[in-house]
């Protein structure tokens, strides 16, 4: 017999058999997401969460005053800072002593320094991984000015595993 002569024979026990297998994929097809949500992640490749009030992530500010959240994503880091209340405030991406400031965020200007700036004295140190530093200085209309540095390498190993800038 072949498929359409059971399909004659028996049509509902046919559709049976279709409705159970169709029912099976759109299950599969919806578990999915769930599992990719599951899957472990290293340390460092948060890349969830960016532009949101209060991201999975930790914070890694060095002040009280502000939240700072960092994510990875293919060699790239982001790092968003929000205020006290969640408010994101600004974001930038850097790779390799690049810098692109990220449309997103308000109440502050958030400006990167030129490659080779000294990091003023004053402000408010806000997050400093070895490799980037932002501090937050405020402005005369009560709102604060955030700037990222690209710091100077110091240690010669890992200076030869970075590219440097052209």
């Amino acid at each position: 017999m072949t498929q359409s002569d059971l399909h004659h024979a028996n049509p509902h026990r046919f559709a049976r058999r279709l409705f159970r297998r169709a029912l099976l994929v759109l299950f599969a097809l919806a578990l999915a997401p769930l599992a990719a949500q599951a899957a472990p992640q290293s340390p460092g490749s948060q890349s969830s969460g960016l532009g949101q009030a209060w991201p999975n992530a930790p914070d890694v500010s060095a002040s009280p005053h502000w939240h700072v959240y960092v994510f990875e994503r293919d060699g790239v880091r982001f790092v968003q800072i929000n205020d006290l209340n969640g408010r994101v405030m600004g974001a930038f991406a850097t790779a390799g002593g690049q810098f692109l400031v990220l449309p997103m965020g308000s109440g502050a200007g958030l400006s990167v320094a030129p490659a080779g700036s000294a990091v003023p004295a004053g402000g408010e140190l806000v997050y400093n991984d070895g490799t980037v530093q932002l501090t937050a200085a405020p402005a005369a209309d009560g709102s604060h000015n955030l700037r990222a540095f690209d710091l100077p390498c110091t240690d010669p190993v890992e200076c030869s595993t970075h590219i440097a800038p052209q």
